[in-house]
Order: structure tokens, then C-alpha cells, then sequence
């Protein structure tokens, strides 16, 4: 099975461990990867900024890179939701519609392809502690992958997942609204980090660096000796 790795740009420049455990997983579960370096940005930041327009650009190029790929897997909920958005976004469009609606089409998040298309809950991986999973909002509420991450979690040997209070609350980070309304994101988040306290967890773990950056952030400003971690590094993880 021929996969088209969607890198994202915070895996890209921030959290590169991400995009290596993808493909270590991928290719040991016999998938063959590839990287089509002409990727750039989704598009997401300026399109939730209302700058529809000025995004397209961006969002044919990407329709171009990907439309020879089987399937695109991306390390994020978000970015592969962005993915879903551009068929609406052109249509109409006799040029582009339907090379966005086949890139809609054939993109997953990366537990998402896992579970659903690969048919794979048990990756054979080690981690022993306690942990809580964070679920973010575009993955859950947009793109609908709930279950997925649970049972990939569940299958983890040595790993205690617990329930974290509130799950469904956001954690403020939202793309832009962090920037622009700062103030209110903090709370959020710092209302995030106490629902982690209390579940005694060793790691913390989620499906978008956005929204692990955020929470990470605050953990190490508040000296809190908890680890973060994406779910791709937690499955690929031995001990």
C-alpha cells in the first residue's frame, strides 16, 4: 500500500520525532511511504482568518503535490480536516473542484488510517507509566475520529491510560485565537493543566502538536513533571 506522508508544518519545523515514528510505523506495517516535497501549508491559519482568497494558492498547490498519492496520512486531526474543507471551498471551480474532492477523499489522520483502513489496534508497542490522552477539537468535533486513538492507546503494553476530567473542554490554542486572544487562552489552558495534575499522569498524550505545544508550554513554565507526547511517538515507542 503506497501512503503520501501530509508532514504539517508544526511537525515540520518544531516536532520532526513525529513525522520519523510515522514512518517507522507505516513501513513496518508494510505500507511503502513516500514524501512529496512540494507540500507547503494547508492553508488553515489564514482560511479560520477569513482570508479565503489569499489562501487558495496555497490550497492548489497542495491539490497538485498530492493528486498521484493512494492515500495522504497526516500526524494531525486539524490539518487533515483542512483537507476535508477544500471541496466546498472550490466548488463550482471547473478547474480545481474535483482534484480537491479526490484529495479529501483519500486523506486520514494518522490513528484514523490506522484503525480504518489498515484494520490495526495493536502496533506492538511498550510504554509503562500512567497516562491521559487529550482529544482535540478539530480531530473530534470536525473530522469525527474519537474512537481510534483509545484503541491504538489500549493495546499499549505497560501503559495505564486514565480518563482526563473535562476532555472535551478545549485546551485555548484554536490556531490564531491563542494569538489573538491570549488572555482568555491561558486560562483555558492552565484549566487544561490541572485536569491533568489530576490524574497522577506520567505522560500526556494527543494527536496535534498544536494543541501539545500549547499544554507542553504551559507544563514547563509551571515545572510540572509530566511528558508530552504525540501518539505516533507512543506507538512507535519500545522498552
Amino acid at each position: 500500500m503506497k501512503v503520501s506522508l501530509f508532514i504539517t508544518c508544526l511537525v515540520d519545523m518544531f516536532k520532526t520525532d513525529v513525522g520519523k515514528s510515522m514512518v517507522q510505523i507505516l513501513e513496518r506495517l508494510g505500507c511503502e511511504v513516500d514524501f512529496p516535497s512540494g507540500q507547503v501549508c494547508c492553508g488553515q491559519p489564514s482560511y479560520n482568518s477569513g482570508f479565503v482568497e489569499d489562501t487558495k494558492p496555497a490550497m492548489k498547490k497542495m491539490i497538485t503535490v498530492f493528486q498521484d498519492s493512494d492515500y495522504v496520512v497526516a500526524p494531525s486531526g486539524s490539518c487533515a480536516f483542512m483537507f476535508k474543507e477544500y471541496p466546498k471551498i472550490f466548488s463550482g471551480d471547473a478547474e480545481w473542484e474535483e482534484g480537491a474532492r479526490n484529495l479529501a477523499d483519500k486523506t486520514y489522520e494518522f490513528t484514523q488510517f490506522l484503525v480504518d483502513v489498515l484494520k490495526v489496534e495493536d502496533v506492538g508497542a511498550s510504554l509503562k507509566g500512567k497516562a491521559t490522552y487529550h482529544p482535540s477539537c478539530h480531530m473530534t468535533r470536525l473530522l469525527g475520529v474519537k474512537d481510534a486513538p483509545m484503541k491504538l492507546l489500549k493495546h499499549v503494553k505497560g501503559l495505564e491510560v486514565t480518563p482526563l476530567p473535562n476532555a472535551s473542554s478545549c485546551c485555548g490554542f484554536g490556531g490564531t485565537f491563542s494569538v489573538k486572544m491570549g488572555p482568555i487562552s491561558e486560562q483555558m489552558v492552565d484549566e487544561k493543566v490541572q485536569h491533568v495534575e489530576e490524574t497522577s499522569s506520567d505522560y500526556l498524550i494527543g494527536a496535534d502538536c498544536g494543541c501539545l505545544m500549547n499544554i507542553g508550554g504551559r507544563i514547563d513554565r509551571k515545572s510540572k513533571p509530566i511528558q508530552v507526547m504525540h501518539i505516533a511517538e507512543v506507538l512507535n515507542h519500545q522498552e
